[in-house]
């Protein structure tokens, strides 16, 4: 059984599009365990209309706060404090998607962040979107997950190619590359079977 960790390099990089492309190609588990903010419209909500079969399960979010901001302080605002202990990973025998919340040093408490509820057996995928500054960015967060001892599955790039940009990357992290999610109008059942079928041979050997 496979647990993949989705996580980004930064927030609004194609996180959510990357775990429906994974939950479709592998007919996996979906669970965001933090939902801050578009409780009406949350991550959980997305997968669901973007994903084709019909034995993935969505499962509840541990934490589903009002506010889309740090969920440090959307938890705050809520007058309640983020428990690691609470947030309990559901059980299933389906190979199952995990998708974080932002980046990794994301503050979820006081002493905590999105990186301390990624699991040793976990394989993660780092999503990288091109934007000035996104070289930084990703090798930070590869360095970061290197220096936890945690398994990096591979990178995801969102966005049309920028050679010179993901040569950098590859060259800098020796992470394989899984694939890239282009620019696309807009993203439905359609387009994300499409790169289903395309991610499903790499995904399956993850």
């Amino acid at each position: 059984m496979k647990e993949i960790f989705i996580t980004g390099i930064g927030t609004e990089v194609g996180k959510t599009v990357a775990s429906a492309i994974i939950v479709e190609a592998l007919k996996a588990d979906y669970w965001k365990p933090i939902q801050a903010g578009e409780l009406d419209y949350s991550d959980s909500h997305k997968i669901k209309e973007f994903i084709s079969n019909n034995q993935s399960k969505i499962y509840d979010n541990s934490y589903a706060l009002e506010t889309p901001m740090s969920p440090h302080a959307a938890a705050e605002i809520d007058g309640i404090t983020i428990d690691l202990s609470k947030i309990i990973k559901p059980e299933t025998s389906n190979d199952l998607v995990i998708e974080g919340a932002g980046g990794l040093l994301v503050p979820l408490n006081d002493d905590n962040t999105i990186l301390d509820i990624i699991k040793s057996e976990y394989k993660v995928v780092v999503v990288s979107r091109h934007y000035l500054g996104s070289i930084n960015h990703t090798l930070l967060s590869i360095e970061i997950l290197k220096q936890r001892g945690l398994n990096i599955g591979g990178i995801i790039f969102s966005g049309n190619e920028h050679r010179t940009t993901e040569d950098i990357i590859k060259k800098n992290t020796n992470i394989p590359v899984l694939g890239r999610i282009e620019e696309e109008e807009s993203f439905n059942k359609k387009v994300i079977k499409k790169y289903a079928n395309l991610f499903k041979p790499v995904l399956e050997n993850l």
